[in-house]
C-alpha cells in the first residue's frame, strides 16, 4: 500500500477525526494548527444521526458520553421569565433528534478527545499556519508562517468556515457563502441560581433572540442572534473584539429578559465569538493535490443541526477514499465527492431562511403568536411525538460507507 505524506490546516473536529482515520491507515500525518495550542473551548454543540455512527465507529462513542452536557429539553420563555411551551430530547433510541440531541457536548472537550484519540501516531505542529503553498503532479509544497517550507503528498483545508486555503480551490470572483441573513454571538458568563437544566429561548421584537444553556455547576452559555442582512452586521465580526461586544450590546440592550445579564457578562468571559451564520457552497472541493474538508468545503451552518455530524462524516468519507486509492489521488478526490455531495445537499437543505424568519418575528404581535402555538404544541406533547416515530434524522436515509481503514489482508 502506497504511504502518503499529508498535511492537515487546522486541528479543530474535521481535522483530529481525518488524523485519527488516516494515521490508522498507516499515513505519515502533519497537523498545522494556527494557533499556539489545541483550541478546546467553544460552545456547546451536538452529534446527530451519521454523526453518532461515524464517532461509534472511532470507539469514541462512549467517552463522548462520559462529558454529555446535561440537557434534557428547550424552553420557550417570555420577557418575565416564565415557561410558554418546552420541548424535550427525543431519548426513546428511534426516530430522530428534536432541538436538543441525545449527544450535546462542549466543543472544547470533544476536540481534546478526538486529540488524545490519536496520541503520538500524528505530527502535530502549534503556532504555525499555512500560509501558501505550490503543487505539481508530484506533490505540494506548504509554505508555513514561520518561513519554512516542506514538501507532502497532499495538503487537506480543515481550517473552518472562513478557510483560507479555499482560495487555492475557488475562484476569486466567487462567493463561497450562502447568506442566510441571520448573525450570533456566543460567550460564557457565571451561573446562577435560577439557571437551570433545560435551555432558555427568549425572542425580542426586531428579529432578536437570546438563548441561555448551562454546561456546568459556574458557567453558563449566553448567545444572542439577530435576523439582519445589512452590510454593516456582516461587517463587525472582522472588527476588535472590543468593537464587537459595543455592536452587540447596543442592539440587545433593550430587548428584555436577562439581556443586560448577558451584557454585563462580556467583558469577563473567557471568549468572544461573533459569527455571520453562513453555509459554504462551492461546485469543487479539490484542486491538484489540495482538498477541503469539513466547514472549509461543506459549511451547513448551526441551523441545520449537522455542522459537527457533518464534519466527523466529511473525515470518514475522505480518509476511506484515501486509505483505499492511495496510488490515485485523482481518483480518491473525485471519488470522496461523488459519495459525500448527496449527504451534504441533505443537510444543507434542511435550513430554509424563510421558515428561520418565522421563528424570529419582527413584531411583538408575531412572538405572542408564536408562542401560543408552540405551547399549545408542547402540551400535546406534538414535537416529541414527531420526533420519537420518524424514520429518518436530519441526514435523510445516506448510510455511512464501509471502514475507512480496510481490513489487512
Amino acid at each position: 500500500m502506497t504511504k502518503l505524506r499529508v498535511l492537515i490546516a487546522g486541528a479543530g473536529v474535521t481535522g483530529e477525526a481525518l488524523a485519527f482515520w488516516l494515521s490508522r491507515g498507516g499515513h505519515h500525518v502533519v497537523v498545522a494548527e494556527r494557533s499556539p495550542e489545541l483550541r478546546a473551548y467553544g460552545a456547546q454543540v451536538d452529534l446527530r444521526g451519521q454523526g453518532i455512527d461515524a464517532a461509534k465507529a472511532m470507539g469514541l462513542l462512549d467517552r463522548i458520553a462520559e462529558h454529555l452536557v446535561d440537557e434534557p429539553g428547550v424552553a420557550f420563555v417570555d420577557r418575565n421569565g416564565r415557561t410558554r411551551g418546552t420541548i424535550m430530547a427525543n431519548t426513546s433510541g428511534t426516530g430522530r433528534q428534536t432541538l436538543t440531541s441525545e449527544y450535546e457536548i462542549m466543543r472544547g472537550d470533544l476536540v481534546q478527545l478526538l486529540h488524545d484519540a490519536n496520541g503520538e501516531g500524528v505530527d502535530y505542529r502549534f503556532g504555525v499556519g499555512v500560509d501558501g503553498f505550490d503543487q505539481d503532479e508530484r506533490g505540494v509544497t506548504a509554505r508555513f508562517s514561520d518561513g519554512s517550507a516542506e514538501d507532502f503528498d497532499l495538503l487537506v483545508g480543515a481550517d473552518g468556515q472562513g478557510s483560507r486555503l479555499r482560495r487555492a480551490v475557488v475562484p476569486d470572483d466567487r462567493d463561497p457563502y450562502r447568506h442566510i441573513g441571520i448573525h450570533m454571538a456566543y460567550w460564557f458568563v457565571p451561573r446562577i441560581a435560577s439557571d437551570g437544566r433545560i435551555r432558555d429561548t427568549y425572542l425580542a421584537p426586531r428579529g432578536r433572540q437570546i438563548m441561555r444553556r448551562s454546561h456546568n455547576a459556574t458557567e453558563t452559555q449566553a448567545y444572542f442572534v439577530q435576523r439582519d442582512s445589512s452590510p454593516d452586521f456582516s461587517a463587525i465580526h472582522r472588527r476588535p473584539t472590543a468593537d464587537q461586544q459595543a455592536f452587540w450590546a447596543d442592539r440587545f440592550r433593550d430587548a428584555g429578559w436577562q439581556a443586560q445579564r448577558f451584557i454585563d457578562g462580556m467583558p469577563d468571559s473567557p471568549f468572544f465569538y461573533s459569527q455571520e451564520v453562513v453555509q459554504v457552497r462551492i461546485d469543487r472541493w479539490s484542486r491538484g493535490r489540495v482538498v477541503l474538508a469539513g466547514d472549509a468545503a461543506h459549511c451547513a451552518s448551526p441551523y441545520s443541526g449537522m455542522g459537527i455530524s457533518g464534519g466527523l462524516v466529511g473525515a470518514y468519507v475522505l480518509a476511506g477514499q484515501l486509505n483505499r486509492r492511495a496510488d490515485d489521488l485523482p481518483t480518491a478526490l473525485a471519488n470522496y465527492e461523488t459519495e459525500l455531495r448527496p449527504f451534504v445537499d441533505e443537510i444543507q437543505g434542511t435550513v430554509n431562511p424563510r421558515i428561520l424568519n418565522l421563528a424570529m418575528p419582527a413584531k411583538q404581535v408575531g412572538i405572542d403568536l408564536l408562542l401560543g402555538v408552540t405551547g399549545l404544541a408542547t402540551a400535546l406533547r406534538i414535537p416529541e411525538l414527531v420526533a420519537r416515530f420518524a424514520t429518518e434524522d436530519r441526514g435523510g436515509g445516506w448510510r455511512l460507507p464501509p471502514s475507512p481503514v480496510p481490513p489487512r489482508g
